[in-house]
């Protein structure tokens, strides 16, 4: 049981102590004493639980080239689970098991091939309900000297959720020469693979 839970910390309060009396008495600091080595028991008990205190937390992302439909509401997908705990991906579902206040953060690595500088739309949907206020708007670099243009896109949003509800990522382009990338290695110097999306979802708080 966590330490959040209403049977352990709403249920440790200071004690109503003994009133002392006038001259020692034996009887009274052996009370005392009981009343507050109970105490000192119960916050020892979540001190202890609090070292090993574990959150939901889930890491992901995706090592595949994505497309999409011209002016579609289009899924990004996440293939790779780096870390999870309480939190799980279905391709393009991230789901919580515990309800809470929750820390959506997320990138996409977008690639334009087209001379001219074009526009994404990226939102999000919260058990298939797109989430109002939720969209973004930018536009990526044109092709240029033979390279294509590339951004990386990433935004954070705090989510209430309830247990099992899960959230989506939603992109749309005007012009399918935008496309979301992985990236393999490359030398010169030597760089590590990009990912086409990457997303965590992190606890936050429990709901009020």
């Amino acid at each position: 049981m966590i330490v959040t839970s209403e049977f352990e910390i709403n249920q440790v309060a200071a004690p109503n102590l003994p009133l002392a009396p006038f001259e020692y008495n034996r009887q009274y600091i052996d009370q005392l004493n009981n009343v507050l080595r109970l105490y000192f028991n119960r916050v020892d008990s979540i001190l202890d639980q609090l070292k090993t205190l574990s959150v939901p937390y889930g890491a992901f992302s995706s090592d595949q080239d994505q497309t999409a439909v011209a002016n579609t509401a289009t899924l990004m997908t996440l293939n790779t689970t780096d870390f999870a705990n309480g939190v799980s991906i279905s391709s393009s579902k991230i789901t919580v098991a515990t309800a809470g206040i929750y820390n959506l953060q997320f990138s996409a690595q977008f690639t334009n091939t087209d001379s001219a500088f074009q526009d994404v739309y990226i939102w999000l949907r919260q058990n298939g309900a797109d989430i109002t206020g939720s969209t973004g708007f930018v536009s990526i670099p044109n092709r240029h000297a033979g390279t294509d243009g590339h951004s990386i896109v990433g935004w954070n949003y705090f989510l209430s959720m309830a247990a099992n509800d899960y959230v989506e990522m939603y992109w749309s382009v005007p012009n399918i020469a935008v496309t979301i990338q992985h990236l393999p290695a490359s030398g010169t110097p030597t760089k590590p693979s990009t990912q086409s999306v990457v997303a965590t979802m992190s606890f936050v708080s429990a709901l009020d």
